[in-house]
């Protein structure tokens, strides 16, 4: 067990890393709260002094404020819903004996340490392009028309894209879990005639809830601040335009730094809510 002693010296030895922690997360917070109460505009006339909750209003009020929130939270249930999906079967997939399995998991893996702007450039230019795009050819083959997927079907594509991305880390989770399963539970439901797909809802899925809950809510918390992806291929237009691409366009498109650090609060104050309400739903399996 450990003393009195080794207690403090931890605590001694952590400080420095949780004093530089908190620096490092107080510090940006509190310069944007004190932008988002000031007229601040860099290349027209500087600090134009204080202007109170006028920024807040203004923001909440603008007519791309709640499509934008809309279209985050779209974009986050759509990637939620395909990758804990897809990730369970990928998951049930690799765990079964097959040739080159070490080979097939890292092949899974990978797309996952691909940069975002890479892969969506990647899927822009190399499947969705309208004309040269390989989905335009596989359509031409069927004698169908092409599809221009950023314009057509752009939220779709942004989920797709996305979903590519983290489909990786879900089913590498997944995988983990399904993996620390006691064997002997699925051999003894299996002798006693339980069919497969009872043995999945009954044994395996209950078994992997807790896994599915880290996997939601950490992607959750990653994809309320998608920016790269939409930025590289539909700039923000046909409908894809996030609250975290208003906000970078009132910042530096429009060089309202007051206007845009209230939508950053309001980003905040949105990532909160949804990641409390993700843990009152979901986040009771990390107790069981």
């Amino acid at each position: 067990m450990a003393t009195q002693h080794s207690r403090s010296a931890a605590r001694i030895m952590m400080a420095p890393a949780v004093f530089v922690l908190l620096v490092w997360m107080l510090v940006p917070l509190t310069m944007t709260l004190y932008f988002s109460f000031k007229k601040y505009l860099p290349l027209r006339g500087g600090d134009l002094g204080w202007v109170g909750f006028d920024n807040y209003v203004r923001f909440v009020t603008s007519s791309a404020f709640w499509p934008a929130v809309q279209t985050t939270l779209v974009i986050v249930g759509g990637v939620l819903l395909i990758t804990v999906v897809l990730g369970i079967l990928l998951a049930l997939l690799l765990d079964q004996p097959m040739w080159g399995q070490g080979v097939v998991r890292i092949l899974v893996i990978a797309p996952f340490f691909v940069m975002p702007t890479v892969s969506a450039l990647v899927w822009k230019n190399m499947f969705m392009d309208p004309v040269n795009g390989l989905f335009a050819h596989l359509w031409r083959f069927f004698g169908a028309e092409p599809v221009s997927w950023l314009s057509d079907a752009s939220l779709a594509s942004i989920i797709m894209i996305v979903s590519w991305q983290w489909l990786p880390f879900a089913t590498l989770i997944l995988l983990t879990a399904i993996q620390s399963l006691d064997s002997e539970q699925l051999e003894a439901a299996e002798m006693d005639g339980a069919p497969p797909l009872k043995r999945f809802y009954h044994i395996i899925l209950p078994h992997m809830s807790r896994a599915i809950t880290i996997v939601i809510l950490i992607q959750t918390i990653f994809l309320l601040a998608i920016f790269a992806e939409i930025f590289v291929t539909t700039g923000g237009a046909f409908g894809t335009r996030t609250l975290t691409y208003l906000i970078y366009q009132r910042v530096l498109e429009s060089q309202n730094v007051g206007l845009g650090s209230a939508g950053g609060v309001y980003a905040i104050i949105l990532a909160n809510i949804v990641a409390l309400f993700l843990m009152r739903i979901v986040g009771k399996n990390l107790d069981a």
